[in-house]
């Protein structure tokens, strides 16, 4: 060929370098709600529309339907990428839990369908989902779906339960690790009505879990952390820190998050609907999600070069530099990578198939801190030299 022949010198570049992995954002909401008298510039129908400052928002977000009330609770928390779907209000329970799903309608999809399309649309993928007050069982368990779907977390609410046996056996309806059920809700001050009215605590997880991560780490759990912007709780919760028969302790104990005021009000509860006990923590589910993703992300480089060995050993090299980076943070515990030849036949490597493993352990949350106390007469060993003294 005649680019074989060469009179000079030629330079051939190799990469002997260890790329970088970088961390998914975490921190992005997306939400379902209504609103007839928003701007629909700023909050089009049935499609997903991104929010970078929630408190200006609020004022474009009209004062029908649950949006602009959403975007409150999110902001009481703190500022937050948010992307929202608006959806038409119903006539009745029934047409709304319709418009909140939502379908695929010729090219475009509504409702928390629509929320799929953030990515390609927006550029962020919701990684914190709800739909607060709108989110009845149907809806919720759409959320579920959604969530798994795009490595999400979903809040819910035990839709329509008066009591807390109802809010447990309303928790049975999902087994699935990326959804907490949340029972009661919050009561705030409304401005528009001038009244003490519900709060909905599936909007203050929202904004509150975005906070988290952006202050602490989506290692960390929603429990004991204080909510702003909220005054009292929607139904009685009987609490107490050492009790093991208390309201909440029982509401734990069936994987129901509840709510307390004690040094202000908070999230008590850190337990999803999983079916396998290996995620029955929020931070569990979301850690997993995070470096599934991360890694996912952080090898696209990689994808379709020449699969020679130095290419396995520069993925391995990557992802053990993002896990020993994610210990030193203290995201999780440890981790490593490897080349298992025993998943690796040549066969599915001549197909161009070829497989990493890693591992990881993430931080348990302390749900039960036992003290031991005892009572010893020890201490009366040295009493006449200390009454001497």
């Amino acid at each position: 060929m005649a680019t074989d022949y060469h009179h000079g010198v030629r330079v051939v570049e190799l990469t002997n370098v260890t790329r970088p992995i970088r961390t998914i954002e975490t921190a992005v909401i997306g939400l379902v709600a209504t609103a007839d008298d928003a701007d629909a510039g700023v909050f089009p129908l049935d499609r997903p529309a991104l929010i970078t400052d929630v408190r200006t928002a609020i004022g474009q977000a009209g004062t029908s339907g649950t949006l602009a009330r959403v975007l409150d609770a999110i902001a009481d928390q703190g500022n937050a990428l948010t992307v929202v779907v608006r959806a038409p209000e119903g006539a009745d329970e029934a047409e709304q839990t319709t418009n909140v799903i939502g379908t695929t309608t010729g090219k475009h999809k509504t409702g928390l369908q629509a929320l799929t399309a953030a990515q390609a649309q927006l550029k962020v993928t919701p990684r914190i989902l709800g739909a607060p007050g709108l989110d009845t069982l149907d809806v919720a368990v759409e959320l579920a779906g959604l969530a798994q779907h795009l490595r999400a977390f979903a809040y819910v609410s035990a839709w329509g339960c008066e009591t807390k046996e109802e809010a447990i056996l309303y928790r049975e309806n999902f087994g699935q690790r990326e959804i907490m059920t949340l029972w009661p809700d919050f009561t705030a001050w409304d401005t528009t009505t001038n009244s003490t009215r519900t709060a909905h605590a599936t909007a203050r997880a929202l904004g509150l879990r975005a906070k988290i991560d952006h202050q602490v780490g989506w290692h960390k759990t929603l429990s004991n952390m204080t909510v702003n912007g909220v005054s009292g709780l929607s139904a009685d919760v009987f609490w107490t820190l050492q009790a093991t028969t208390s309201d909440t302790n029982h509401l734990n104990s069936h994987d129901v998050t509840t709510l307390i005021n004690h040094k202000g009000y908070r999230f008590w509860g850190s337990r999803t609907c999983s079916a396998d006990t290996a995620f029955a923590f929020e931070n569990y589910t979301r850690t997993a999600q995070v470096i599934a993703d991360t890694m996912a992300e952080g090898m696209f480089w990689a994808v379709d070069k020449p699969l020679h060995p130095t290419l396995i050993r520069d993925i391995i090299d990557g992802i053990n530099a993002k896990l020993r980076d994610l210990i030193a943070r203290g995201y999780i515990l440890g981790g490593k990578a490897w080349f298992d030849p025993s998943k690796n036949s040549k066969e599915k490597l001549y197909a161009g198939i070829a497989t990493v493993s890693y591992d990881f352990t993430p931080v348990p949350p302390l749900e039960n801190l036992v003290l031991h106390q005892t009572i010893t007469d020890d201490y009366l060993m040295d009493f006449s030299a200390m009454v001497a003294a």
